[in-house]
């Protein structure tokens, strides 16, 4: 993420300083990616020349990096403006280097990274919070980057990052799940993805378009239940955690789609009673 924003504020004509990593190599790595800046290995008095800092470590160095920012420049943070780029966490990670009067703030692309390509960020939502002064520069990064500022509670980031990683991380796990399960029958990986992709694109599209109910497809939108039995019945015998899986989603399904959630429910609960396997009766002599 950092060296995708870095050479995206490059190629806006923001001056890129120092550009900070573990090792010289891969710094040096990182400054030929965005194509400015100066590599350095480890903290260095040389982030103090830059009025934005921007922190784009993994969410448990932040402090880290925050404390140690603070330990080198001192009272010279006054008037900077920090930011970091998690997701799951609000400011006071940065808590440190507020103390010596820097703005601090977080800023968040709603956006997938590969770190292979460089994606457009064009209409993507950047989450920001924080002291004003870091808001309105973050603000100012996401508008020129293309995108939409929007800004949220501290105390709410969680919520929004789980919301984002079901969106993102969990919809991949089901469309792979499906996948492996079309593989499993012996259809090629390739015709497996050129069968399901369009399926889920299209369900997307409508999601946009129609709306959630409007959108939901499949025997259980229609109430179906014989059908969603023999789901979990077939899934139960080929896969214990994919039986779960398909469970579970059917509730959650039911709660956020429904009209009728707790009718549904009850009647998902039959259908989970029934496709778990009977327990043998053994007969014997005493």
């Amino acid at each position: 993420m950092g060296r995708t924003l870095g050479r995206r504020l490059r190629e806006l004509r923001w001056k890129i300083g120092a550009v900070i990593t573990r090792t010289e190599p891969s710094a040096r790595r990182a400054v030929r990616f965005i194509g400015a800046g100066k590599a350095c290995a480890g903290m260095t008095r040389l982030i103090l020349a830059s009025r934005v800092i921007l922190i784009a470590t993994s969410d448990d160095e932040i402090a880290g990096v925050a404390r140690e920012l603070a330990r080198i420049g001192g009272e010279e943070l006054r008037g900077k403006v920090v930011l970091h780029t998690s997701g799951a966490l609000d400011s006071r990670p940065l808590d440190s280097v507020r103390e010596f009067g820097a703005a601090v703030g977080s800023m968040h692309p709603l956006q997938s990274f590969s770190g292979v390509s460089v994606p457009s960020m064009d209409g993507r939502v950047f989450t920001i919070e924080g002291e004003t002064p870091a808001v309105q520069v973050a603000r100012r990064i996401a508008r020129a980057l293309g995108g939409s500022p929007v800004r949220i509670a501290g105390s709410k980031k969680l919520l929004y990052h789980a919301a984002a990683a079901m969106a993102a991380g969990h919809v991949l796990a089901v469309e792979e799940a499906a996948t492996q399960l079309l593989v499993s029958l012996g259809m090629k990986r390739s015709e497996a993805v050129r069968a399901l992709l369009p399926l889920t694109r299209q369900v997307l599209d409508n999601f946009e378009r129609l709306g959630p109910r409007t959108a939901w497809t499949g025997p259980l939108s229609r109430g179906d239940f014989q059908v969603v039995r023999a789901h979990s019945r077939v899934l139960r015998e080929s896969s214990r955690e994919l039986a779960h899986a398909y469970e579970a989603l059917n509730c959650l399904a039911v709660s956020v789609l429904a009209k009728d959630p707790a009718g549904m429910l009850a009647e998902l609960g039959k259908s989970s009673a029934a496709a778990k396997p009977r327990a043998k009766v053994m007969g014997g002599n005493a």
